[in-house]
């Protein structure tokens, strides 16, 4: 085993504390009810994700116009930059049990990879986080127009590191299928369980699940 690739939202960084997100951000100024704004976000995720819209303000816009309403850019921007502000706040207060486990792995020679489905905005923050230096090799979705559980956005990752799937292990909350995807390009995947309300980690099964970051390092016994 040779790399080890991370998902980054809900298994290196949490969008959420207790029950509740830690930040929010309102669509109400749309002229669109939240019902109908959460369907139609929802419809265009893996358009969102694989880069297909550049910005999360088109994504707005071809709501809108899909729906045949105005668009008022002032409006679009606001709820940009809240979108934004609260996109920023997961990247404040990173677990350091997190920041120790990759870098014990880097100590240990092992190679490490990011593989994120996310939106410009959604990392705005991380170049100027804790984790920002931790990896060999970082794939964000809309950059290399693919996303998870997609078997080319996992052998985009390997290449990068000149590793095969077979010499990787993938470790993820499991969101958008993306454990599946690892496992079906050959690579081990197992389950970060500990940001995750047991009712949600134990709808995902086949994988082996992991409670602690620091039990990452037991992989390599």
């Amino acid at each position: 085993m040779k790399a080890i690739f991370f998902d980054l939202y809900e298994t290196l960084i949490t969008e959420w504390q207790g029950n509740q997100k830690k930040a929010t951000y309102s669509t109400e100024a749309l002229p669109i009810t939240e019902e109908t704004y959460k369907k139609e976000w929802a419809l265009r995720v893996e358009r969102r994700m694989n880069g297909t819209f550049p910005d999360h303000q088109s994504v707005l816009r071809d709501i809108l116009t899909t729906l045949g309403k105005a668009i008022d850019e002032n409006i679009i921007e606001q709820i940009h930059q809240q979108r934004i502000k609260a996109k920023l706040v997961p990247f404040h207060d990173i677990d350091n049990e997190i920041i120790q486990m990759i870098q014990t792995l880097r100590e240990r020679k092992i190679k490490i990879g990011l593989i994120s489905n996310c939106t410009p905005e959604e990392v705005i923050g991380f170049g100027e986080s804790k984790l920002a230096n931790l990896f060999d090799d970082i794939i964000f979705s809309y950059k290399v127009k693919q996303a998870k559980p997609n078997a080319e956005i996992y052998r985009i990752a390997c290449q990068n590191l000149h590793v095969s799937p077979e010499q990787s292990l993938f470790i993820g909350d499991g969101g958008s299928n993306e454990l599946i995807g690892a496992s079906n390009v050959g690579m081990k995947a197992y389950q970060a369980t500990w940001f995750l309300p047991t009712y949600i980690s134990e709808r995902i099964e086949g994988f082996p699940k992991l409670s602690e970051p620091m039990q990452v390092l037991d992989l390599l016994s």
